[in-house]
């Protein structure tokens, strides 16, 4: 190029000589990179470091069911099952398929098969709930003890033969067994994960074997006096459960898999043609489980979208708020029970002292929320320290209670053991609400859970209690200890 101090004699002579240059041409503009579906926080710190090659599960939202399909097609995964209800689809392959995945359109929201644990470390009098069995009546006539209700239990499974679940004519309560199938790629014929299995099945036998069974015994067990005086059975022992069984994985497309198989069954859990008399609706659901640690809540998730659905059409879901203790420094709360929808109800552990007293104190083991961020608390307490349930001694949970007792029979020997954690807390709840339900069968999920966090028992130890809203409630036990018979009243 010629400098601009020449003269311009001399560079009209230059030029002169001079072949014409053609112009340089415009660059091309750079191709905008896509914009990449977002991902949950786990799946973001896993998909940061992983190998191309390394295998993963997701959760594939889409814009509806047949775009996240699409993208799954089109992405080389396969699929495991689909969430129809909230455009889903669970997918397995491989952490670069899923890389290309959040390029595709139609692809939303993508989260990890995040592992899950059971809150559990190794009744009913201080909660009122016996009391409401005893002294309340629907208005039939019928018991307060969750007759006319199905209660769902996702967990390990259950053993349908203990004699916690027989009712007085000896048939077991247990009207739907289900039992989860999908720990990776494979796909049962009917694109479901939950398989039927007969309600004479044991299916609480695998490595967190036990943990169901004792759940259900606190949530629905039958009434009895054992024969050392042990007075045992659930809050709600008139109601009907169903079971479903989260696998041999305890992984989060098996939970949400469970969760959606109550969202498209809960009317008629046994089938259309069974009669509401012999298979109730299910009502609410007990979920004492969670990631170790808590976390953040995520609205965008599977499990928050499911349990929304299901508050919107009659159901609640009730979760065990966590095992990780706390000093209200951080939350370590379990992350779908911080969801502020009503009737979603997060549950720490209160411990009576084994006296039935209502002035005990917070589980040491019990997950605080952050003193700072209310919308990490708990809602309620219940007793979840040292409780007495069903469990046999030969599966694992139950040989960790290390305190069997004797069941009714001659031949039910160790079949109760003692086992303590938010997950014991948690299914008090989840029968006091069957038992609501069936003082008030036409209540909202809203309306009971206004009912249980009003006429809570403010115990004082602890943390004190603030204003948020509505409730004077507390970071470390929510708005207090359960009383059944007082939320009964407020709800009729």
């Amino acid at each position: 190029m010629f400098s601009r101090n020449f003269r311009i004699a001399v560079l009209a002579a230059a030029l002169a000589f001079v072949p014409a240059v053609p112009a340089a041409a415009t660059p091309a503009a750079a191709t905008p990179a896509p914009e990449l579906a977002p991902v949950s926080t786990t799946l973001a710190a896993t998909l940061d470091s992983a190998a191309d090659t390394m295998p993963m599960t997701v959760l594939v939202h889409g814009t509806d069911l047949a775009a996240a399909r699409a993208a799954v097609e089109r992405a080389g995964l396969t699929e495991v099952t689909t969430f129809r209800r909230i455009g889903v689809v669970a997918a397995a392959g491989t952490a670069g398929q899923v890389r290309s995945l959040r390029a595709l359109a139609g692809v939303t929201y993508v989260e990890g098969n995040d592992p899950l644990s059971l809150f559990a470390d190794s009744g009913t009098v201080a909660t009122r709930s016996l009391e409401a069995q005893q002294t309340l009546v629907d208005d039939d006539g019928t018991p307060l003890d969750g007759t006319g209700v199905s209660v769902a239990i996702i967990d390990s499974g259950i053993d349908p033969t203990h004699p916690a679940f027989q009712g007085p004519d000896g048939a077991t309560r247990v009207v739907r067994s289900l039992k989860g199938v999908c720990v990776t790629e494979n796909e049962p014929p009917d694109g479901s994960c939950l398989v039927d299995v007969p309600t004479s099945v044991d299916t609480d036998l695998l490595a967190q074997g036990g943990h169901g069974t004792h759940v259900s015994g606190i949530a629905a067990g039958s009434p009895y006096t054992l024969p050392g005086g042990e007075v045992v059975g659930g809050s709600a022992p008139g109601s009907r459960i169903v079971s479903l069984s989260m696998g041999a994985a305890l992984l989060i497309v098996g939970a949400d898999s469970a969760l959606n198989w109550v969202l498209e069954n809960h009317d008629a859990p046994c089938g259309a043609g069974v009669s509401p008399a012999v298979c109730p609706p299910i009502k609410v659901i007990n979920n004492s489980y969670g990631p170790s640690g808590g976390g953040a809540f995520d609205p965008n998730s599977a499990t928050v979208q499911l349990q929304r659905l299901l508050a919107a059409e009659g159901v609640v879901t009730v979760w065990a708020n966590g095992n990780d203790g706390g000093d209200g420094s951080e939350s370590l709360s379990n992350p779908p029970g911080m969801d502020p929808t009503p009737g979603i109800i997060s549950v720490a552990s209160y411990n009576d002292q084994g006296t039935g007293t209502r002035d005990g104190g917070v589980s040491d083991f019990s997950s605080r929320g952050a003193a700072a961020d209310s919308s990490t608390w708990p809602d309620i307490s219940a007793p979840g320290e040292n409780i007495l349930s069903s469990c046999r001694l030969y599966l694992p949970i139950c040989a960790s209670g290390l305190q069997p007792v004797n069941g009714p029979g001659q031949a039910d020997v160790g079949t109760y053991n003692v086992i303590s954690g938010t997950s014991m807390a948690t299914p008090q709840i989840t029968g006091i609400v069957a038992q609501l339900f069936q003082d008030k069968p036409s209540a909202t999920p809203a309306e009971i859970e206004d009912a249980l966090m009003s006429t809570a028992y403010r115990f004082t130890a602890g943390a004190p209690y603030q204003q948020v809203g509505p409730y004077l409630t507390s970071y470390d036990k929510g708005a207090g200890l359960v009383d059944t018979v007082a939320a009964a009243n407020a709800l009729s």
